[in-house]
């Protein structure tokens, strides 16, 4: 791994259209849909920092568990430092950057916003967030981070992610056991096993195929296993992607109509029971458990050597107008960048640990279900959106691919006119 000050040297900025991202987040980063102004966890509603001695935490979560999270990292902190207070304060999801960059307007806000990570440089360059390059760099444990989840630009540091949330294969084991298949550690055991399913009545795979920043999110370590990357467009390596997942829809793999999908539904296929396979995330174990009446596991995408998969999630960061920006650091590093703290986000929300040694904790290698994107994470994670794409272009650039992604796998278009066409737009984006 790269050292800190190596690292801000090569970041980038990255952006992603609220209205493009919204669905995903709600999936990938479990965003709450509360009634605007509804408090979740008894607290005020966001209209103000907080005062000397409290730490004003913003943040969109309604879920149980998740207000949970945020109480016990109050508690937590709390214990550590007599005479504190934390105070969390819920603001509905369309409605965070919003609140955010207005009170940054106003020169106030919070000391600590919990927002959705792909979206950090739309607070940045809005003057919402604090530059905490100082802070991570006298941060002892700063090297147990990978690179990326740690992001800015300019040589600053503005958002960390002390969890993350990305894509594993979920498998129904009772399929693959009548089927007599293991669960696939390669792209060539992954198609035998869906053509034995599909063989046996079953369908393969679900996955979504949407024509904009999830259909991007989904489609990224597929194309990337093919050896597309964004900082080397090749174009037969795109094709080559399109062309193996649309080989699936004319296989009877996977079902066409995973281009009106978002990732709900591709999942509620799966816990349906007549499905072998599912590209989806950690975020889905609630879901599972719930609603799936047969024996199911995790195994990592088989997505080979050169296959990265995205790491979604929550961004923390100070608040450009904190009134106390020292006492602000020290939640995070006591909460959210503290091992413990993460693997309170593993027992109460499922959340991945981003920090290498709680990944590696018990509490995630003895979970069948979480082990996986643990191992992901460290062999595969891959910055979300990616950085080598300008920030005023990535929602265009993830609209760009989605679109592609989408009428190539639907059989709109052919892989290889889907593969030139975005690469095209793409290279006008990317410069």
């Amino acid at each position: 791994m790269r050292n800190s000050a190596q690292n801000r040297s090569t970041r980038h900025v990255a952006v992603i259209g609220a209205a493009a991202a919204t669905a995903l987040v709600l999936a990938a980063c479990g965003g709450g849909d509360a009634e605007p102004g509804a408090t979740a966890d008894g607290g005020a509603t966001a209209d103000g920092a907080g005062g000397d001695g409290t730490v004003t935490v913003w943040h969109y979560f309604s879920a149980d568990n998740q207000v949970k999270l945020m109480d016990d990292y109050a508690a937590k902190f709390e214990e550590a430092h007599e005479g504190v207070t934390v105070e969390n304060v819920y603001v509905p999801y369309d409605q965070m950057n919003s609140k955010v960059i207005s009170a940054a307007g106003q020169q106030t806000g919070p000391d600590i916003v919990v927002f959705n990570g792909a979206e950090w440089s739309t607070l940045a360059l809005a003057g919402a967030l604090a530059p905490m390059e100082e802070q991570w760099d006298g941060f002892a444990d700063a090297d147990q981070f990978p690179d990326s989840v740690i992001h800015g630009m300019d040589d600053h540091v503005y958002a960390v992610q002390g969890y993350v949330n990305l894509l594993g294969l979920w498998y129904n084991a009772e399929i693959l056991e009548e089927i007599g298949v293991e669960p696939p550690t390669s792209i060539e055991e992954l198609e035998a096993a869906m053509a034995a399913a599909t063989e046996a009545g079953y369908q393969g795979i679900t996955l979504s195929g949407l024509p904009q920043s999830q259909g991007e999110w989904q489609a990224y370590p597929w194309l990337t296993s093919q050896g597309f990357d964004y900082s080397d467009l090749d174009e037969q390596a795109l094709t080559d992607g399109f062309a193996m997942v649309r080989g699936w829809v004319e296989d009877g793999y996977l079902s066409q109509e995973a281009t009106t999908w978002d990732q709900t539904v591709p999942f509620q296929e799966f816990t349906a029971g007549d499905v072998a396979f599912a590209a989806n995330g950690n975020w889905q174990m609630g879901t599972a458990e719930a609603d799936a009446g047969f024996e199911y596991g995790v195994v990592p995408l088989p997505v080979g050597e050169t296959g990265k998969v995205y790491l979604g999630g929550e961004g923390q960061s100070i608040g450009a107008f904190s009134d106390d920006p020292d006492l602000a650091w020290e939640y995070l590093a006591g909460t959210y960048f503290d091992s413990d703290g993460q693997l309170l986000a593993v027992e109460n929300v499922g959340s991945i640990p981003s920090r290498l040694d709680a990944s590696q904790e018990p509490a995630v290698t003895d979970n069948a279900l979480l082990e996986p994107f643990a191992t992901t994470l460290a062999e595969n994670g891959a910055n979300y959106p990616d950085p080598v794409v300008p920030p005023e272009n990535v929602a265009d650039l993830q609209t760009a691919m989605g679109q592609a992604w989408s009428t190539a796998l639907g059989g709109q278009r052919s892989p290889e006119d889907a593969a030139a066409d975005v690469i095209a737009q793409i290279q006008g984006l990317i410069g």
